[in-house]
């Protein structure tokens, strides 16, 4: 794997915070120059906006799409609307930055899915299903784009901003009860999940994979 990227442009979506913040520094820390639009610069659940940012983006060595915002809960719970509107974030999202992007011979692209494709709850049925979806669309993408390699990292719960908004005693107890049931002991960070996303995209070898990162969630009892 390369550990010196002082060369590599890289595109991280999603680089405010989180995971996609994490990616981001861990990048720069290898020398790359990194660029982070922001979803005002950047919409990508809009068409003309994705084509507009990108017909002067120029070319990228590395690109990871680590944003989206979705509604969870049941499918009867859902409303189409609020379901469409997540099913557009976070596949569509990726797939008009797939078309439009542009990555160097040898350079990479690389999702972020999330365990529940492997093992759904019947509380996130949609989130499950839409990141199957995106990881089977890794796949065909790796076939379509080759040299370019393309990759998923799947994580599992993860301690983000996503969970800002709980109450610190409830997030901690939530954190605490998933960590007792994993094999690892803990929850996620968002430096875990980066250190996978490095990993598939300097692996010159990694291509179409699916790299689960989650503390043994889809295997724990």
């Amino acid at each position: 794997m390369k550990t010196d990227l002082s060369h590599a442009r890289v595109l991280v979506i999603g680089a405010s915070g989180g995971i996609g913040g994490a990616a981001a520094e861990a990048f720069a820390a290898l020398g790359a120059d990194v660029v982070r639009p922001s979803r005002q610069a950047l919409d990508f659940t809009d068409d003309a906006s994705v084509a507009a940012w990108f017909a002067d983006a120029g070319s990228f060595d590395h690109v990871v799409i680590a944003a989206a915002q979705t509604r969870t809960g049941t499918v009867a719970g859902l409303t189409i609307h609020d379901a469409q509107a997540a099913m557009n974030s976070k596949f569509f999202g990726a797939y008009r930055i797939a078309k439009a992007v542009q990555i160097n011979a040898g350079g990479s692209l690389t999702l972020v899915s999330g365990f529940l494709s492997q093992r759904p709850s019947p509380s996130s049925v949609l989130q499950g299903a839409i990141n199957a979806a995106l990881e089977a669309l890794a796949r065909g993408l790796a076939l379509e784009k080759a040299p370019v390699r393309v990759n998923t990292v799947s994580p599992g719960l993860v301690d983000t901003p996503l969970y800002s908004a709980m109450n610190t005693d409830d997030r901690q107890a939530m954190f605490d009860k998933v960590a007792a049931r994993l094999p690892a002991r803990r929850v996620g960070q968002p430096e875990d999940i980066a250190a996978a996303i490095l990993f598939v995209a300097t692996n010159p070898f990694a291509t179409g994979s699916t790299v689960t990162v989650d503390g043994g969630g889809t295997i724990a009892v």
